[in-house]
């Protein structure tokens, strides 16, 4: 007779079968190295730990992007998954952890003083929580970028330190969301008018003050690793999927649009909003939510079928709490929650991400009946057909050390891009008094080493004769 003990160490294996043959050598450390649609870094130090990131490319052009920036007192960790382009996904890179560290300032009592590179000063103060303040301060900030505008000198003064909470979340979500609607309306009649209909689901999750908070929209997805009792470890959801699949989410969009009796229908097979798009929150989507810019063949509408509005929770962290998957929903589609998370906690920490990635990639291709090496020789474009662009970062939890700093930032890490730099995600800024800032002479603003894309500029963006206008 099997003891209870036998069963128990059988049954918490048994997920990891059809994944275990990814692993080479005994050491069971992962292939990969060879695949030019796979980008990894396998671990990395954040401010409480350490983690893992991976990326697989299927479409012709990757419509994920993710970023990790541990600053000193806190991590964030971003995963955007595009769909119709990769437009609104890059600026939600590009601009969502940047927006949320201005609004965890927003309530505090502020002085700003900048000296820009054509010899002129200015100074203002914004004082509280008043909206009308709130929009100068965000204005003033998007427009005096010191990366975008040569500035010479720029620095920011709190009276207090800077805080992190859902509140935060949602401005920082919102502001991204206009941002990005701006673009729309500038290139819409002019440049691109398929941009209205680029859109992306965002993941975000931040670790603060032995707290961790997580935003969403669409069908990214949060999953926590905890244990239990023998040190079995158990998968939890922190994310609603915003997928028309779920019945209660098609329930609520019919229950929002009662004089729509099309607001939801199945494709095929598959459940869609107006017969479109599966998720049902977004970044972008903009001929989903605003009628001038609705595709011609659409029925016509009076309110917004997508949502911008994230979905934000709170956990203070737990002795059990051991790591948290982020990840798009491509690895979502071919693994379960608990099968992810037994294969983090029965492997090494070392290229797990990475690892995630290829038991993902190994489902895929016996799914379709294909050996594992065989789906790895397809090029991007076709490989779309086997699977979707797989973002994955998983984020270790080291509680020994949640309530120090790290002495120097880590180094921020975007997907597929090999340049990094010191991390700048710093959400209490150190306190100044205005006579030490006057004793500071000006310096120049060294660049920082990126790589080069073919990017457009964003609104942000601004020569120096606009930036002579402005001030």
């Amino acid at each position: 007779m099997v003891s209870w003990l036998d069963r128990t160490v059988a049954a918490c294996c048994q997920p990891l079968g059809r994944n275990v043959g990814l692993s080479s050598g005994e050491d069971g450390v992962l292939g990969g190295e060879d695949y030019p649609l796979l980008w990894y870094r396998d671990l990395e130090k954040h401010s409480c730990g350490e983690f893992s990131f991976a990326v697989v490319q299927a479409n012709q052009v990757c419509e994920d992007y993710g970023h990790v920036e541990p600053g000193r007192e806190g991590t964030f960790v971003g995963v955007y998954d595009g769909h119709g382009g990769h437009d609104a996904s890059r600026f939600a890179c590009d601009n969502l952890s940047r927006h949320l560290i201005i609004f965890s300032q927003l309530r505090l009592c502020f002085s700003f003083i900048c000296c820009c590179s054509t010899g002129l000063c200015f100074f203002f103060r914004v004082t509280n929580s008043n909206i009308e303040e709130q929009d100068h301060l965000f204005g003033t900030l998007e427009n005096f970028q010191a990366k975008q505008l040569n500035t010479h000198f720029f620095t920011v003064l709190a009276q207090e330190k800077g805080t992190i909470d859902e509140e935060v979340l949602n401005n920082a979500f919102a502001a991204t969301e206009d941002g990005f609607l701006s673009i729309v309306k500038r290139e819409f009649h002019i440049l691109d008018p398929a941009i209205a209909s680029t859109g992306c689901c965002c993941l975000v999750g931040v670790i603060w003050k032995r707290t961790l908070y997580v935003a969403n929209l669409g069908d990214c997805r949060a999953v926590l690793g905890h244990t239990g009792r023998f040190n079995r470890i158990f998968a939890e959801q922190l994310t609603n999927d915003h997928n028309a699949r779920i019945k209660e989410v098609r329930d609520e969009l019919r229950a929002l649009h009662p004089d729509d009796p099309n607001i939801v229908s199945c494709v095929g097979r598959t459940w869609r909003v107006k017969g479109i798009i599966k998720v049902t929150r977004a970044i972008g989507d903009v001929s989903l939510k605003k009628p001038e810019f609705a595709h011609r063949a659409m029925e016509p509408f009076r309110r917004p079928v997508v949502r911008a509005d994230p979905s934000v929770c709170s956990r203070n962290l737990q002795p059990c709490d051991r790591f948290v998957i982020f990840a798009s929903d491509g690895l979502w589609d071919l693994l379960s929650n608990e099968e992810a998370v037994q294969i983090v906690h029965t492997y090494p920490r070392q290229g797990i991400a990475r690892r995630l990635v290829l038991s993902a990639l190994n489902v895929a291709a016996r799914a379709r009946k294909l050996k594992y090496d065989d789906l790895m020789n397809y090029d991007k474009g076709v490989r779309r057909a086997f699977h979707d662009d797989i973002t994955v970062v998983v984020i270790f939890i080291d509680h020994e050390m949640l309530n120090d700093e790290l002495t120097v930032p880590g180094m921020s890490v975007r997907g597929f891009v090999d340049t990094h730099r010191p991390s700048d995600f710093n959400i209490e800024q150190e306190v100044a008094t205005e006579s030490e800032l006057t004793e500071t002479e000006p310096t120049e603003t060294e660049p920082t080493e990126t790589e080069p894309t073919e990017t457009e500029p964003t609104e942000t963006e601004l020569t120096e004769t606009e930036l002579t206008e402005t001030v």
